[in-house]
């Protein structure tokens, strides 16, 4: 995955004391972490599922997971490893240890390491960064370890055709984005052939309050 974008980017233990690590994930910190967590409510999430979040960064979304989920369903994967430290530190900031969150760090989505089944996926703002194999190889280790009937949330930036060679400007947020280069933007025909190749299937949930104006899709094996 590397060269795809600057997402490798380590942060220092300095950084991270400072706090940067949230404008680094994308910044509106607490709004959209409590988006997150009210948007699976809605769709079922209870607190003795076990819910994986892919794509975690330093859980801005993981922190109200963990305080809703009972001790230890909560799972969170990430490429960057001081992502994951400063997850860590808000944990403990949030008084959230004894929740006993199963943190990760892969480049390859290797959500089998974690040895769970998961009754709920959740990957926000991490397909608007990747090229679609990418997606196909998330999307197939998110399949073999959903439980039976599980669900996996995932959002994109929505472009009107396959192939869109144009930049797209998404209102509200101001987000231009591009076939293929980061951020990208896919449509719906394509999530679904991505999703087909995958072995799920994808139903388009659309509109469900980002600030951004990411849309979200549910997959199902």
């Amino acid at each position: 995955m590397k060269g795809i974008n600057d997402y490798w980017q380590r942060l220092s233990e300095e950084d991270i004391a400072a706090g940067k690590h949230r404008d680094f994930v994308g910044g509106i910190w607490d709004d959209i972490g409590r988006l997150q967590l009210e948007f699976l409510k809605q769709q079922g999430l209870q607190p003795g599922h076990k819910l994986v979040d892919v794509g975690c960064g330093a859980l801005r979304g993981g922190v109200h997971f963990a305080a809703y989920l009972e001790c230890g369903n909560y799972y969170g994967l990430d490429v960057n490893p001081s992502l994951i430290e400063a997850g860590r530190l808000e944990l403990a900031e949030a008084g959230l240890q004894d929740k006993l969150a199963h943190l990760a760090v892969s480049d390859r989505f290797e959500l089998e390491s974690f040895g769970a089944h998961f009754d709920y996926g959740v990957a926000v703002s991490l397909f608007t960064h990747l090229p679609m194999n990418h997606i196909i190889r998330c999307l197939v280790q998110v399949r073999r370890t959903l439980a039976p009937g599980g669900k996996f949330y995932a959002t994109f930036f929505e472009a009107p055709d396959s192939g869109y060679l144009e930049p797209l400007l998404h209102e509200p947020g101001g987000i231009a984005t591009q076939l293929d280069e980061d951020p990208f933007h896919y449509s719906l025909r394509d999530m679904q052939a991505i999703a087909d190749l995958a072995g799920l299937t994808v139903g388009y949930i659309g509109d469900w309050g980002h600030p951004r104006s990411q849309r979200m899709l549910c997959f199902l094996s």
